[in-house]
């Protein structure tokens, strides 16, 4: 039964300072260095729209690094 209660609740889209996304139960205090990212739902709707917005897996960091020795 606790299962079926999780998948009844509604989860946001979080997102880090690196741009990697997760998801967070929208009733819980996010935790320490993410941020709401906008796209609210079923646990599924969010895992979906991760899906369609996270094409580069990379932290930020990484892909600003790339760029400037790509710059060199």
């Amino acid at each position: 039964m606790a299962d079926k209660q999780q998948d009844d609740r509604t989860h946001r889209v979080v997102i880090n300072d690196e741009e990697q996304y997760s998801i967070w139960a929208a009733d819980r205090e996010l935790p320490a260095g993410w941020r709401v990212e906008g796209k609210e739902g079923s646990r599924q709707e969010c895992l979906d729209h991760i899906d369609e917005v996270w094409t580069d897996m990379r932290p930020l960091s990484l892909r600003r690094r790339m760029e400037q020795n790509a710059v060199g």
